[in-house]
């Protein structure tokens, strides 16, 4: 205890010394107790993730933070102690979402079930630059009989909500199982298809969830095809081997992230690593500390965020029904907090 209050002395010195010169105006710092359901988390549940990535931040002030985190006891004191809460705001409403890891079934080898293959990153493709789009690939066969497919399942619909998710766990006919995980895209911005059954009048915002989108393009498998085509963006995935099974996919930082507990924002507002605490709104309302470790092409803006909900079906369709307004408060280091949004 008494070599823990000594670093936390030193991190406070530390972080007095960084105050900024100004604000960009986006940002303010709040209190711990402005934070709803704050008292009632489990901060030990949430700084045992936060441990898993906190070593690659790879920002100045977050060192001596991830040395100290290591071995403590008395999670909720670490971070009212070493953290500020900032809100960060860029003039668009919160929006909260949820992903999952599908479990699917599969073939290593086509056969007449298992038609529709999800492929690895071309050679030819530049990281960042625009390729062909979903539409092209598809109706131009780019990418068939070139040894880029990993594995065969049974359902394009699938094969494209895969996609969205950009992992999962596919299921053989031996028993066995692989795990694939985001390999690439082909450099298209994401477009919502939920959105466009909206715009077209099929149905209304509060209808839309990922089952209804399964339905409709199943229905309609001529209109449904092109439907997806709305997006033009497309996913390439690889083989994953490494992550047990007992364990949540990859997120954006190359480490497994945790159901309930870890969640995907826009890195342009939100440290990649960093403690984020939620407040979702809606049906089933969520106050808790989570920890931001993945991206997403949808994931947008300094209050949007996607959770992760876990695998297979039931969590996908408890994600699948997940927009909700609410509010998301970084946890930064003080000295960082300070130098974004000085306090009175």
């Amino acid at each position: 205890m008494r070599a823990f209050r000594h670093a936390a002395a030193l991190v406070l010195a530390f972080a007095m010394t960084g105050l900024p010169a100004g604000a960009d105006g986006r940002a303010q710092i709040l209190r711990f107790q402005d934070l709803k359901g704050w008292d009632g988390d489990d901060h030990m549940a949430a700084l045992s993730v936060f441990r898993e990535t906190c070593p690659d931040i790879d920002r100045p002030d977050w060192g001596p933070l991830c040395a100290l985190a290591g071995d403590l006891t008395d999670a909720r004191g670490f971070f009212e102690l070493f953290f500020r809460p900032v809100l960060i705001g860029d003039g668009t409403p919160a929006l909260f979402t949820g992903y999952f890891e599908p479990e699917l079934e599969g073939s290593r080898t086509p056969t007449a079930r298992f038609r529709y293959p999800i492929y690895r990153y071309p050679p030819e493709v530049t990281p960042g630059e625009p390729w062909f789009t979903r539409a092209e690939i598809e109706e131009q066969e780019l990418l068939q009989g070139r040894g880029l497919e990993i594995v065969w399942l049974d359902d394009p619909v699938e094969v494209f909500f895969l996609q969205v998710q950009g992992s999962g766990r596919v299921r053989l006919r031996d028993g066995s199982a692989l795990r694939v995980g985001y390999g690439g895209k082909n450099g298209h911005p994401y477009r919502s298809i939920g959105q466009e059954l909206v715009r077209r009048g099929v149905y209304r915002p509060h209808q839309v969830s990922a089952q209804v989108i399964r339905n409709w393009v199943r229905r309609n498998p001529d209109e449904g095809r092109t439907l997806l085509w709305h997006n033009p963006s497309f996913v390439f995935f690889r083989e994953i081997g490494d992550v047990p099974a007992e364990k949540g996919p990859l997120g954006a930082m190359n480490r497994s992230v945790t159901a309930l507990r870890s969640v995907a924002v826009d890195p342009d507002y939100v440290p990649l690593g960093a403690p984020v605490w939620i407040e979702k709104g809606g049906k089933d309302p969520m106050h808790k500390l989570m920890v931001a470790q993945d991206t997403g092409s949808a994931i947008k803006g300094a209050q949007r965020a996607d959770i992760f909900f876990g695998t297979g079906a039931a969590a996908g369709k408890r994600a699948g029904t997940v927009r909700d307004s609410g509010r998301l408060v970084v946890l930064l280091p003080i000295s960082e907090a300070l130098r974004l949004a000085p306090e009175g």
